[in-house]
This record gives structure tokens, C-alpha cells and sequence, in this order.
């Protein structure tokens, strides 16, 4: 069971596309645990890593590694670490935000319950967020790895989840362009 759900094991899973974005002036590759914690739960739920990539917190190189994703046909769901929070270097939001063409407002609100519930009034200082980008999931979390974990494990993974009932995200994919 899933909070807010079951998983309906006597369905077979629909594998997603997930790439996994990095958002910080201080990690790379090799250091970036909370991008390879991601990667690494990704391909465990049995999803395809579609890519995996660490930029720095500058509004334009987020917007174009984003949009390069998007708009390629081959991702449908995107996931960034970092970058959410109060300071003058945290633009995640300032970055993608207005690339929305629809916000998933119940993204936020679900996350910071769920945060609460590990960091109780810390959740206050990230302003996480999600939408759809040219019909392509975009969740954005905090980067420390226990965010990233929370993010995954108790909302991204489960509406991902194509056997999610009694409703998931991957549902919705097909439809995400009609006009």
C-alpha cells in the first residue's frame, strides 16, 4: 500500500523515462549524491534513467537543460534537486516556473506534509514545485538527500507508478498536448 493508494500488483508496469537534473554551485558528478540517490530509486522502480545531468544555479543553463530534455520525445517525466530554497543563489523556481504551461499546485502542498512529517517546520524553507513543460512531468525538490528521498519514495514514486490506484500520472501522459 501507498499512501493514498495500492499499487495493483496484477497489473504490469508501464516504464517511465526519467531524467534527473543536479541544480548546484558546489556538487559535480562525482560528488552529487543526492541526484545518484534519485537515479538509483528511478531505475529501481524499474523506470528508464533517461538522463542524468548537474548544472549550476543559473537560470539559463537550468531553462536550457530543461527545455533540451523536453523537447526531445524522449522524456516524460523530469526530476531536479536543488535550488529551492530562500537563498540569493536558489532560481529553480525562478528558472522553471514560468516554463509551466500547467502548474500541479497539489505537488507543493502534498511534499510539505510529507516533509513535515521528517523535518517539521524546515519544510518552510524550500518551495518546492511541479508542472507539465511541453507535456513533460517536472518535479522539483530540495537538494538534500533526505528531500530527495521523501520526493521519491512517499509522492513522485507511486503517481509514476502506472499500477497506482486508484489513479496515476501515467495515465495522463497520452492526453498531456491535446489542444
Amino acid at each position: 500500500m501507498t499512501p493514498g493508494g495500492r499499487i495493483d500488483d496484477t497489473l504490469t508496469l508501464t516504464p517511465v523515462r526519467v531524467a534527473v537534473l543536479t541544480i548546484s554551485d558546489t556538487r559535480d558528478e562525482e560528488s552529487d549524491t543526492s541526484g545518484a540517490i534519485l537515479a538509483g530509486r528511478v531505475e529501481a522502480a524499474g523506470h528508464v534513467l533517461a538522463g542524468r545531468a548537474v548544472v549550476r544555479d543559473d537560470v539559463e543553463e537550468i531553462r536550457a537543460r530543461v527545455k533540451a530534455w523536453t523537447t526531445s520525445g524522449e522524456v516524460d517525466a523530469i526530476v531536479t534537486t536543488g535550488g529551492t530554497g530562500l537563498t540569493g543563489r536558489d532560481v529553480t523556481p525562478e528558472a522553471i516556473e514560468p516554463l509551466f504551461s500547467k502548474t500541479i499546485d497539489g505537488f507543493a502542498v502534498v511534499f510539505h506534509m510529507v516533509s513535515y512529517q521528517s523535518v517539521g517546520l524546515s519544510t518552510l524553507q524550500s518551495r518546492a514545485t511541479a508542472g507539465l513543460i511541453d507535456g513533460v512531468f517536472v518535479f522539483c525538490l530540495p537538494g538534500s538527500n533526505g528531500a530527495v528521498k521523501d520526493g521519491w519514495d512517499k509522492v513522485i514514486a507511486a503517481q509514476l507508478d502506472s499500477r497506482h490506484r486508484p489513479c496515476n500520472m501515467v495515465e495522463l501522459m497520452p492526453r498531456l498536448n491535446e489542444q
